[in-house]
């Protein structure tokens, strides 16, 4: 079964296959009806590697992943959990039920962990079995030593306090950007017995940056004050920079268990158990942006940050080899409002160039910059993509690839002005290679929409041809009516004549089109 549709590349007439309508499906994927007893089943079958952990701490960092997840999924999620979850979870009379229960008791704050500590006790008295780290979460938490670490210039510092439980040690260690409103970067939870590894990790990262660790201990109260500050400074940032442009069509179950939320809330809900256990804070926190912004960078401690995390697992290969630079900080609104960027996006490899010549808002997020880069080149959004920068690569957040999410950085911060250029792949298989030069810096005109195309030069390539090689072989094989791929290109292409696709054509009017659901 095929359809007419007019080509966005040729502007002429193609036939398209259509696939036959799918049969109706009545199983909960399709009608989007959620088996509450199947998320339960897959949720406890992930409580079940903790239930012979030698202590509590694993289940704590379980239960701190699924509150985050849960709290990034639904912004009801307290009462989903006290008037769902958990008196499911009692009625299911499990080990691994109890197991949940006790561990959410354990890190939930207010009535999350009222109501799963109130749960855990009736099961508990009912005869559920208890897993072997039980009896740990009922002895307290105690403070241990409250240690700051800093560089010389102040850009960076890192809040270490261990903890005592049962016999048991660990610590928690909280790096803090000071270049970034003393935002917390990275928050980290090491067992008792790699702390001082830690310690002298941080120390002599500093000693070969050619720096001299500047240690101050800290009474407990006033280390709660800087984590609780830099924690809040951090939740700011991460509300400012949420994306806007949600898909409000996607249905996303409140307790998807394939969902993970990134480490760092996760270690902030432990975190944040951990300095409930320590003295009140010693005076209010302070507004939000009284940091210190105008000391000049120095990220040797920002470099440890990612030597702690890749200690953990998260990341390979050690930080001191090349090293992005310290992304600058965002533009304000009294920095009044951003110029408008004109941009050359070509496509690496092609000959004849293929290039689109861009105007958009220097303070556009590169998520929003990917989306108007795939409107201009006609890709078709199915694959991976990943900006390149001198700061990192940004992307769809990934841990283990050091991908840094494209949602909380500009444009201009990545390429802060004129003759700045950053690489964009779209298609990591087919590896198409952008490369995006700010060719100058524009005034705002109020009679223009922005984003806009004001020039370029010839058709993008279709998605999946195999890369600029496989579009060349496209190409020839299109325009030779005897080549014996032929009849296959055109079939796969949607064409009746080779014709029908000239790769020459380029209709900037019809990239604006394209444009205009971004402005």
């Amino acid at each position: 079964m095929s359809s007419a549709k007019r080509s966005r590349k040729t502007g002429k007439a193609v036939l398209r296959p259509v696939p036959d309508p799918p049969q109706e499906c009545d199983c909960p994927e399709c009608t989007g009806e959620i088996d509450p007893d199947q998320v339960l089943d897959q949720l406890l079958a992930g409580v079940r590697d903790v239930l012979t952990a030698d202590g509590a701490l694993d289940a704590e960092v379980m239960a701190a992943t699924f509150l985050a997840m849960a709290q990034s999924a639904d912004s009801e999620f307290e009462e989903a959990l006290t008037d769902g979850l958990i008196p499911a979870l009692e009625q299911h009379a499990t080990s691994e039920a109890l197991a949940l229960l006790l561990s959410l008791g354990a890190v939930a704050d207010d009535q999350i962990g009222k109501a799963a500590h109130t749960a855990a006790a009736r099961l508990s008295d009912a005869g559920a079995p208890s897993p072997r780290w039980a009896a740990e979460l009922d002895e307290p938490v105690t403070v241990g030593e409250s240690l700051r670490i800093g560089d010389p210039a102040g850009a960076a510092s890192m809040l270490v306090c261990s903890f005592h439980r049962a016999g048991r040690s660990h610590a928690c260690v909280v790096a803090v950007d000071h270049l970034n409103c003393g935002e917390a970067r990275d928050v980290i939870v090491a067992d008792g017995d790699e702390v001082p590894q830690v310690l002298e990790m941080i120390r002599n990262d500093l000693r070969d940056s050619g720096l001299t660790a500047v240690e101050e201990p800290l009474e407990p109260a006033e280390l709660r004050w800087q984590v609780e500050t830099a924690l809040a400074a951090r939740a700011q940032h991460d509300r400012e920079n949420e994306v806007e442009a949600v898909d409000d069509a996607l249905d996303v179950p409140l307790f998807d268990v394939e969902d993970e939320p990134d480490d760092f809330a996760s270690m902030a809900v432990l975190l944040g158990a951990r300095l409930r256990a320590m003295p009140p804070l010693p005076r209010p926190l302070p507004k939000h942006g009284k940091s210190h912004d105008s000391l000049d960078a120095n990220t040797a401690l920002q470099m440890m940050a990612d030597l702690l995390v890749a200690q953990h697992g998260a990341r390979t290969g050690s930080p001191m080899e090349s090293r992005p630079r310290k992304l600058p900080a965002k533009r304000r609104k009294a920095d009044g409002p951003a110029p408008i960027y004109q941009i050359k996006v070509g496509l690496q490899g092609a000959k004849p160039p293929i290039w689109r010549r861009l105007e958009v808002p220097a303070d556009v997020t590169l998520a929003k910059l990917h989306g108007m880069i795939q409107a201009a080149f006609d890709w078709d959004g199915g694959h991976m993509h990943v900006f390149e920068t001198p700061y990192g690569d940004f992307g769809v957040s990934d841990r283990e690839l050091d991908i840094r999410a494209e949602t909380s950085a500009t444009l201009e911060q990545v390429a802060p002005g004129a003759k700045s250029k950053i690489r964009y792949v779209y298609d990591l298989g087919d590896n198409w290679g952008h490369d995006i030069l700010v060719e100058k810096e524009l005034d705002r005109d109020a009679s223009v929409k922005y984003p806009r195309c004001t020039g370029g030069r010839r058709a993008a390539p279709p998605d999946d041809c195999g890369g600029i090689w496989g579009y060349d072989v496209l190409v020839a094989t299109l325009a030779d009516p005897a080549h014996p791929d032929h009849g296959d290109m055109l079939e796969w292409m949607g064409l009746e004549l080779g014709a029908e696709f000239d790769p020459a054509q380029f209709d900037v009017a019809e990239i604006n089109r394209a444009l205009s659901p971004r402005r």
